[in-house]
């Protein structure tokens, strides 16, 4: 991997077509987005291999940095991939946020195998790294979501990578826009809870909160762990364990955990509303939430 360059191009002074912001970072080099240039034999784009990791810029500044590059580092580790440093990702990031002049945005760090066969093996050109960075997209204060009849599976051979192989994902998001819904909940080949398209999930029934386990075969979400540290600060119990998806819809209360949303809690299931959006443990969660934020930008 290359070293974050010094030179500074001009800063964006917009967005380019996609809505992301206007200056990339791209193997050492901070460039204009249309100018910056990806082989149309990269493995990633070719296969799907590759990881990557979204994280939120707060005041200038990436939010749970270490964990999103200790969680980039066993997505790499597990896939076969060289570990971007740390130091490399964060400077990285910072100077896309500075070329961009973004306060609040949407970081995303994108590692895949470099330029490659038209096939599954690798090549040897060295890997890609590309970080990138757009505003924030709004989210409504909570969410209706609809479970989905494409299963994960827990036994998968990258169940728990961050991959860019995001096809999954995008079929069952489709379904749920369809349908009037904002994410899309999927079950696993067991028939418990599992996870969302972009979120992790957790519920209250008969005041416990439960969140599914690892081994149900949803990704250890950076925010998930987070909320869950918060959980035994402020003595909320919390419970990782299995429930039936058909129970979703049964729940007091729900919501949803991401790097964007952070706590969201759910007021729909299948079209149902929830009895309590929020509720008293969601609410307590969202506010424990905003104050970690408020206080550090590195937990």
């Amino acid at each position: 991997m290359q070293s974050a360059t010094t030179s500074t191009p001009p800063a964006a002074t917009g967005q380019d077509a996609s809505g992301g912001a206007a200056i990339v970072w791209l193997q050492g080099e901070l460039l204009e987005a249309d100018k910056a240039a990806i082989s149309p034999f990269d493995h990633g784009l070719l296969t799907g291999d590759g990881i990557f990791e979204t994280l939120v810029a707060h005041r200038g500044e990436p939010f749970a940095q270490t964990r999103h590059w200790r969680r980039l580092k066993n997505s790499a580790e597990r896939m076969g991939l060289e570990v971007p440093a740390q130091d490399l990702v964060l400077e990285a990031m910072r100077a896309v946020l500075a070329a961009n002049r973004l306060q609040h945005a949407r970081i995303r760090v994108t590692v895949t195998g470099g330029e490659g066969p038209l096939g599954s093996a690798r090549g040897h050109e060295g890997q890609t790294l590309l970080v990138a960075a757009s505003p924030v997209p709004a989210f409504s204060p909570a969410a209706k979501v609809i479970t989905v009849p494409y299963p994960r599976n827990e036994r998968a051979a990258l169940v728990g990578v961050k991959t860019v192989s995001y096809g999954e994902n995008v079929v069952a998001l489709y379904h749920a826009k369809q349908a009037g819904a904002d994410e899309a909940i999927f079950g696993n080949l067991a028939g418990n809870l599992c996870e969302g398209t972009g979120t992790n999930i957790f519920i209250v029934r008969d005041g416990q909160l439960i969140t599914p386990p690892l081994a149900a075969g949803c990704l250890a979400g950076v925010t998930r762990g987070i909320v869950i540290d918060l959980c035994r600060e402020i003595g909320v119990d919390v419970q990782e364990i299995d429930t039936p998806l058909a129970d979703l819809t049964t729940v007091d209360e729900a919501f949803l955990s991401s790097t964007l949303r952070d706590v969201q809690p759910i007021e729909a299931v299948n079209g149902s509303r929830i009895a309590l959006a929020p509720g008293p443990v969601t609410a307590k969660l969202v506010q424990a939430f905003a104050d970690l934020v408020a206080r550090d930008l590195d937990p």
